[in-house]
């Protein structure tokens, strides 16, 4: 039974790491069926459902796990992502009544676990977009970046742009990218410069010098 899990595991994580995902959700819920509480077969297939879409599917996979593992930040960092997506696509009225809980997730998996980037880039995120009437704050955005800056200066940089680009203060998040991109020539930080440069400040000029740096 053990050769047996651990074989059709293997054989599902593959399929998931290739991109099929249906096969890979067909594995991994025989997989469930034998052994309801492992966390990676939840996992995957909280991850295979967010990958759909299916934001419900998701949710419930999620909260299993932390129900199961309450201990464990990336639970619920994605349960708040999931939720969050939700309450997205959602009408307002009941996006209102889901913002609280998708940010006691992300600020649960910054206490559980304080080094936590993904929750902090998604704190800023949900800052910026929320109006401030129901919780929105450029400042209170700053305050995770500031706390990124001091986990990863790239991710520091990066999403003190991202805050100054959503409120159109592109030569100020110019500034910024520019030392994402000094700092680790990443992927990243290039195409956000790029896209700054082409999409926002139409720059042609700016974006080929980019290009051929």
């Amino acid at each position: 039974m053990v050769i047996w899990s651990q074989t059709n595991f293997e054989n599902a994580e593959k399929l998931f790491e290739l991109g099929k995902y249906e096969q890979a959700k067909t594995s991994f819920e025989t997989l469930l069926k034998a052994n309801p509480s492992d966390l990676k077969t939840i996992e995957y297939l909280g991850d295979i459902a967010g990958k759909d879409k299916s934001w419900d599917k998701a949710i419930m996979y999620y909260k299993r796990l932390k129900d199961i593992k309450p201990s464990e930040a990336d639970y619920f960092y994605k349960y708040g992502g999931a939720l969050g997506m939700k309450a997205k696509e959602s009408n307002k009225f009941k996006a209102l009544g889901m913002i609280d809980e998708v940010k006691e997730s992300f600020l649960k998996a910054v206490t559980l676990n304080p080094k936590h980037i993904e929750a902090r880039w998604a704190l800023i995120e949900l800052y910026l977009q929320l109006p401030g009437i129901i919780g929105g704050s450029e400042s209170k955005a700053i305050k995770y970046s500031n706390e990124l800056a001091q986990l990863s200066p790239v991710d520091g940089f990066l999403s003190r742009g991202h805050i100054d680009e959503y409120f159109k203060r592109y030569d100020s998040a110019e500034k910024q990218y520019k030392k994402a991109f000094a700092l680790t020539k990443s992927k990243t930080a290039y195409q956000k410069l790029y896209n700054l440069y082409v999409y926002k400040m139409k720059n042609a000029e700016k974006a080929k010098q980019l290009k051929s740096s």
